[in-house]
């Protein structure tokens, strides 16, 4: 079995650590969303104003682009 190159043994160890970031994602999921919804919430910065108008220019540019592609 030869000896493992650099660039084998670097892909092994990135795979791995992606593997076990994504584990504990799925594992704590509930708690995760919770936590970061609370920080969106006491962020003084964020205007929640701000979220309905880039969901209205969201609409309003997919609704252009059906109607011009037609």
């Amino acid at each position: 079995m030869g000896k493992a190159s650099g660039a084998k043994q670097a892909t092994v160890v990135v795979a791995a650590l992606a593997f076990g970031w994504l584990a504990i994602e799925i594992a704590f999921k509930p708690f995760l969303d919770k936590l970061r919804s609370s920080i969106d919430k006491s962020n003084p910065a964020k205007d929640p104003d701000d979220s309905d108008k880039d969901a209205a220019f969201a609409a309003a540019a997919a609704a252009s682009e059906t109607t011009s592609s037609v």
